[in-house]
């Protein structure tokens, strides 16, 4: 197996390439699919502006589902897409 190095300034230069051509190829299939996207407690906090215990009010409440790995909990994106819209409220002219 041969080792190939290269410079810290070759490496970012690389990442950062791979990171434009995902970005563009998000960009022409629509974008992240949020159905995939999953979200912890601080993403969804700071989504929605609510603290960690209202958070788990919801929950209690059955208001959003979730799903819990080794002690961590998790949203789907998508879930949270819908509670928005279930809940938007229309202008009345």
């Amino acid at each position: 197996m041969e080792v190939i190095t290269f410079s810290s300034k070759a490496f970012q230069a690389l990442m950062a390439k791979i990171d434009e051509i995902g970005n563009k190829l998000d960009e022409q299939n629509g974008g992240p699919s949020l159905k995939d996207t999953w979200l912890d407690i601080q993403e969804v906090c700071f989504l929605l502006k609510i603290s960690k215990r209202t958070l788990q009010t919801y929950r209690d409440k059955n208001i959003l589902p979730y799903s819990q790995v080794n002690g961590k909990i998790y949203f789907k994106a998508a879930d949270i897409q819908k509670h928005l819209e279930k809940n938007y409220r229309k202008l009345k002219r």
